[in-house]
């Protein structure tokens, strides 16, 4: 990077990119212009730093610029909201290989293109290590935002998306890690499990293509976990959710629990990273395909499975 500079980069990294119909203007002037065909738009930003969000002997840049885009995008499509632009930041040392960085914006592109959007512009800036922030833009489509606060009693709680995958990925790639307690499991094994850790794949179709008639009272992606995702549901819309853990269940998450003396719950319930989308639904309305009942809504407040509160952690907190 030293040798190619800024501006060197941005040129390698935006030839030949072709911008979507959200975009208006792409790079190369002051700022990006995005569409907002009804006046408004959903906006949302989110930040990733070397070894606190990836790390690169696990992860290639490829796979570290899908996740930073497929977390916000994620996002995006938790409000009900198309996603139509991203503008990403980028800080690294002058050290850092050409290669991977082209490599990290092909994934970036990748992963938007796959949300149906695509990367408006941004900016680059030395750093002491990798620091990547992206603010992503959505189309409302004419719908009203879906938010946490409308969740009703009576409600179904239901997901689209794996749950636990993330967690179990990255007790797997950790378990390499742990010299004094390794249990001799290879990763290597569970592919899958540690492809979700390295890269999420939210299931934005699983929201994007419900008929407009379908009626969803509350929505999150599950970023931090599933209590907290939807304990901060249960807190915005002043109501009780209690999960059943047999619609939970995951014998293949099981198998790998078993295999690092673990548990599968935990990662299902307070793993976090997966991107799935949990929802309520009225009771009236059958499930669209592809979402799975796993609790109900009540009066009262919190969230607890099977009826219980469960103790510890509930999900990711970036200052625990």
């Amino acid at each position: 990077m030293r040798e190619l500079g800024e501006f060197g980069l941005i040129a390698r990294i935006n030839a030949g990119r072709k911008q979507g119909p959200g975009v208006l203007l792409g790079p190369g002037d002051d700022a990006a212009v995005v569409a907002a065909p009804e006046g408004r738009f959903v906006v949302t930003t989110d930040m990733l730093v070397q070894d606190r969000h990836f790390r690169l002997d696990w992860s290639s840049g490829h796979d570290i610029g899908r996740k930073a885009i497929a977390q916000n995008a994620a996002d995006v499509v938790a409000m009900g909201a198309t996603p139509s632009a991203f503008v990403v930041s980028f800080g690294c040392p002058p050290e850092t290989p050409v290669d991977f960085v082209t490599d990290l914006a092909d994934g970036m592109w990748a992963e938007a293109e796959r949300a149906g959007a695509s990367i408006a512009g941004g900016d680059v800036v030395r750093a002491p290590l990798l620091v990547i922030s992206v603010t992503a833009f959505g189309d409302p489509a004419g719908r009203e935002p879906i938010l946490k606060s409308g969740a009703r009693p009576g409600d179904v709680v239901a997901v689209a998306g794996l749950l636990g995958w993330s967690a179990a990925g990255l007790a797997l790639l950790l378990d390499g890690d742990n010299s004094e307690n390794y249990r001799c499991v290879d990763a290597s094994d569970w592919p899958d499990a540690v492809a979700v850790h390295k890269v999420p794949q939210p299931p934005y179709a699983a929201v994007l293509t419900l008929p407009p008639e379908t009626k969803i009272n509350a929505l999150t992606d599950v970023s931090d976990g599933l209590l907290a995702d939807l304990g901060h549901i249960a807190e915005s819309s002043g109501v009780a959710i209690d999960l059943d853990s047999a619609a939970l269940d995951d014998p293949l998450l099981e198998t790998i629990a078993q295999a690092l003396d673990a548990s599968a719950l935990d990662w299902i319930l307070a793993g976090g990273e997966d991107h799935a989308f949990a929802a309520t639904f009225p009771d009236s309305v059958a499930l669209p395909a592809g979402w799975v009942r796993i609790g109900r809504v009540a009066e009262g407040s919190g969230v607890t499975v099977d009826g219980i509160a469960r103790t510890g952690p509930a999900g990711w907190e970036s200052f625990a």
